[in-house]
């Protein structure tokens, strides 16, 4: 008489069902297959689940808002400049009230608008200046701005401390006014400008802004003061 086969042992895997029995015999063929079938059973079940016996979410939907660091849309295509809020809307009330000319404020839009990133600095001379500005007036017949009179708003607008002449036809803009570039650019050229400057001078460029009356009188705010600033009712 013969004995009974012994019983086949079964082998778990933490984390997953029962692995099929070890067959032997002609099915013993199937049994590295119905293995890795019960390793794929195993590994499916513990990534439903989490160590804590959870459920995992399904159909979970995730929405982003705007990238903060995506492009303006801005007109034209020269890009854009930062601007003090605080000086835009003097500029507004120094034409308002006539204390900075027409010729003035347009050289120093100008100027502004064509700095190079991250400088600061315009390259313009005083004839690209006046042909620049003339440009639509050319075109509609009106009147135009000579170029001796945007010699005397540059200088008018470097006692002022919003421009400096840089030579070789470049003129730096005053960079805590007005300026193309990120921060820690424009704190480069501040440290560069304050390196070329007397450390005991407090109204040396870029400080010291004027004209003297409005800016420093009118709206109290202490930016130094400088002679030859003290400019109103101005014409031209």
């Amino acid at each position: 008489m013969t004995a009974d086969p012994p019983t086949p042992r079964r082998r778990r895997r933490p984390g997953g069902p029962s692995s099929v029995p070890e067959l032997a015999g002609d099915d013993a063929q199937f049994g590295d297959i119905l293995s890795a079938i019960g390793d794929q059973l195993g590994a499916k079940a513990s990534s439903a689940t989490d160590p804590n016996n959870r459920r995992k979410l399904k159909g979970i939907h995730f929405e982003y808002g705007a990238d903060p660091r995506a492009v303006h849309d801005m007109a034209g295509s020269s890009g854009y400049s930062l601007a003090s809020n605080w000086f835009t809307q003097v500029l507004g009330q120094l034409a308002v009230a006539n204390s900075i000319t027409k010729s003035e404020l347009c050289v120093f839009l100008w100027v502004a608008g064509g700095q190079t990133a991250g400088t600061g600095i315009a390259q313009y001379t005083q004839q690209e200046i006046t042909d620049g500005l003339n440009r639509i007036a050319a075109r509609k017949g009106g009147k135009m701005i000579t170029r001796s009179t945007v010699n005397r708003a540059v200088r008018a607008l470097c006692e002022y401390h919003w421009l400096e002449k840089a030579g070789n036809g470049r003129l730096q803009m005053n960079v805590r006014l007005w300026f193309q570039g990120n921060s820690t650019a424009q704190a480069e050229v501040l440290a560069e400008i304050a390196a070329k400057q007397d450390p005991d001078d407090p109204d040396a460029f870029p400080n010291g802004l004027g004209p003297q009356g409005d800016l420093q009188e009118e709206l109290d705010l202490d930016f130094g003061s400088s002679s030859g600033f003290d400019r109103k009712r101005r014409t031209g």
